[in-house]
């Protein structure tokens, strides 16, 4: 018997020991797709003897390379002088299951304004960042069937764009820690403008189902902005400031990232109830802002789904206490799950 129970003892470590290892496997599992703005047709702003599309496709493809180096699987909607309309961008990124959306672009003004921001998907806050939004929006025009495509939206109307922040909510906290990153890095690295975190109504964050950001690098109605962004050594700087960001952010999705691995001082409870609030082909950050306030959320992988779990208890009659704090929170089809030896009992 001694011998069994021991036995038993070093396969229930194996197994907890193959657990951790899975986990440190999925914590490299993280996908950005970079999008460089415009392309092909749509040279986007051109001022100076500067254009947009180069200077977004160049300062793209150094990020990638950098986040590749690091261990980060990287998708481009562009990798070369081609244009791709707004939905087709979106529906890349959708069909990569990514982590982090990030479109890259370059500004333009009459006045001499310079510096970077980061734009997140929201209504507009001023009427400059509705003219932002409306200029890289109307990159639909270059497209045969917007009217059909886009469903009636029209860059030029402000009250277009309050229908293009519903889709987008659920994501919002993350983009804007992700812009917050990325934000930050421009100021405090290289000591560029601060224009700061603004929301407004862009197309292309709209469609994209995951945390997104949009990001002006600079001015290039402004000469001096305009020939740093235009240069090797501006777009190696603003690529190695964005990847830092997105390691920062990709750190911190993890950091924040508890799965439901048995610690070993649970190794001797065998059976136990949770409770089933969700299931999904999406990683989502274990934070309360992501289940209505609900606290202490683990999440447990099952081929490609992840199924997140709420409480743990020993009996059924505590189980069922959880199950009605996590309907009253709008989770209205959750349901007891039962563990034995770590796994669900179905």
């Amino acid at each position: 018997m001694n011998s069994l129970r021991l036995l038993a003892v070093v396969l229930l470590q194996l197994y907890l020991f193959s657990l951790q290892g899975q986990e440190i496997k999925n914590r490299n599992n993280f996908t950005v797709v970079i999008d460089p703005g415009h392309g092909g047709k749509d040279p986007g702003a051109v001022s100076n003897g500067f254009y947009e599309k180069i200077i977004t496709l160049n300062t793209s493809l150094k990020l990638g390379q950098i986040l590749q180096d690091n261990g980060i699987k990287v998708i481009y909607t562009r990798d070369r002088d081609k244009f791709v309309n707004l939905l087709e961008r979106a529906n890349i990124a959708n069909k990569s299951d990514a982590q982090l959306f990030i479109s890259i672009h370059c500004n333009y003004h009459t006045s001499q304004a310079y510096g970077a921001e980061t734009f997140v998907l929201g209504l507009h806050a001023n009427q400059r960042n509705f003219e932002v939004a409306k200029k890289e929006n109307s990159v639909i025009f270059f497209e045969d069937n917007y009217e059909s495509a886009y469903a009636g939206f029209d860059p030029n109307n402000p009250e277009s764009v309050i229908g293009l922040t519903l889709m987008q909510e659920e994501y919002l906290d993350q983009s804007i820690i992700a812009a917050s990153y990325i934000q930050n890095g421009f100021v405090n690295r290289l000591n560029r403008k601060n224009r700061n975190i603004k929301q407004a109504g862009f197309i292309v964050l709209k469609y994209t189902y995951m945390p997104s950001v949009l990001i002006e690098l600079g001015f290039l109605s402004n000469k001096k902005e305009g020939a740093y962004l235009n240069s090797p050594k501006g777009q190696s700087e603003m690529a190695e400031a964005i990847s830092n960001a997105v390691i920062n952010y990709k750190n911190e999705f993890f950091n924040n990232l508890i799965t439901s691995n048995i610690e070993e001082n649970n190794t001797n409870e065998i059976s136990y109830y949770r409770i089933q609030i969700a299931a999904s082909n999406k990683l989502l950050e274990l934070k309360p802002y992501n289940f209505n306030g609900l606290k202490a959320v683990d999440v447990v992988k099952e081929g490609k789904i992840y199924k997140y779990l709420y409480g743990k208890h020993k009996t059924l009659e505590g189980a069922n206490k959880s199950l009605k704090t996590a309907r009253a929170s709008g989770f209205n089809s959750s349901f007891v799950v039962r563990f034995q030896n770590n796994e669900i009992i179905k």
